[in-house]
């Protein structure tokens, strides 16, 4: 209990420093919303300034400290201002229609590339040196491949060529977003081509890194003594041996689940697919500082819970690391 206070008091001050960078950058960054949403509609009244300046928060209305705790105060009821791109729509409304494009798609590709390369790992780490092992540097060539260029080569291949997939988009033009087949299928179909990209490129990775725990796990005494039993080789791969190598690999996972919120966002661009990454970049391009703030906090507080949680998991799951929080 205590290392759950302990940790939960290091996150806390974290997303504190968080929020008070993500205050300041905007603030010392070259450019004005407002003179951004002036320009993209010049019918607006030269008095609508000071207006658009109290509602994107970009002024200088009050002090700085009187800033900073409206900004705190926003910020707790998830009132991050107006969105400049899609002004005048709110910023929360905007995230909200975003962001589960892409914990739909990365998220499950990433939970996919995590399970299949974990899985790979332990089989090449406990029988190092056969077929599944040496297939390791073939994967681990197209993971050196960078995946916006493989995301090229795949879309030129099964979309433009084969005409398997569609091109790009999120979801066939004309189609009302909504829990009905027809729209459900089309974002079915337009998100598998991104997903196995994202799959081919990452899984070597987490089976390179099981693998090389695996193949130190399985030297252990405790592993051998199993062995000596008698037990069977499936006990003691993944009752014995597994299971204590995949701990590392849950704090590697954990990370990536975080960034998972950020999208991929080079991939969501070749793909014009309609991801929080998407949003990222158009929101740099344009300017819109309130867009910016909001999807840099949701990575950061993503990350931190993620982490969180995974030193959670990690010590109720090990002897060890109970041990050692008990002796602080």
């Amino acid at each position: 209990m205590a290392f759950i206070v302990r940790r939960l008091a290091f996150y806390i001050v974290a997303a504190w420093v968080a929020l008070t960078v993500n205050f300041f950058i905007p603030r010392a960054m070259p450019g004005n919303a407002v003179e951004a949403i002036m320009a993209k509609f010049p019918n607006l009244q030269p008095s609508a300034f000071k207006a658009l300046q109290a509602m994107l928060g970009v002024g200088h209305p009050g002090s700085l400290p009187s800033q900073y705790g409206r900004y705190l105060a926003d910020v707790s009821r998830l009132d991050f201002g107006t969105d400049v791109s899609q002004y005048p729509a709110s910023v929360s409304s905007v995230l909200g229609a975003t962001i589960p494009w892409t914990l739909t798609l990365v998220g499950t590709a990433t939970v996919i590339a995590f399970l299949v390369g974990t899985g790979f790992g332990i089989i090449a780490g406990w029988r190092h040196g056969g077929w599944l092992d040496r297939m390791l540097p073939g994967l681990m060539f197209l993971q050196a491949i960078p995946y916006f260029f493989l995301a090229l080569i795949l879309l030129e291949l099964f979309a433009q060529r084969l005409h398997l997939f569609p091109v790009g988009q999120g979801y066939t033009g004309g189609l009302i977003p909504g829990w009905h087949w027809d729209f459900i299928s089309s974002a079915i179909d337009h998100s598998l081509l991104p997903a196995f990209t994202i799959v081919i490129t990452s899984i070597a990775g987490w089976m390179l890194q099981m693998r090389n725990v695996m193949v130190t796990t399985i030297g252990e005494d405790y592993v051998i003594a199993a062995q000596a039993k008698g037990l069977s080789s499936r006990r003691v791969i993944f009752t014995y041996a597994a299971r204590n190598a995949l701990l590392p690999q849950l704090q590697g996972f954990g990370l990536a689940l975080g960034f998972v919120v950020s999208g991929a966002i080079v991939m969501e661009i070749v793909f014009a697919y309609p991801g929080i990454g998407l949003l990222l970049v158009n929101a740099v391009t344009s300017n819109d500082y309130p867009m910016m703030q909001a999807i840099f906090l949701v990575i950061t507080f993503a990350v931190l819970l993620a982490n969180m949680l995974v030193d959670i998991i990690i010590v109720f799951t090990d002897p060890r690391a109970r041990s050692r929080e008990a002796t602080r």
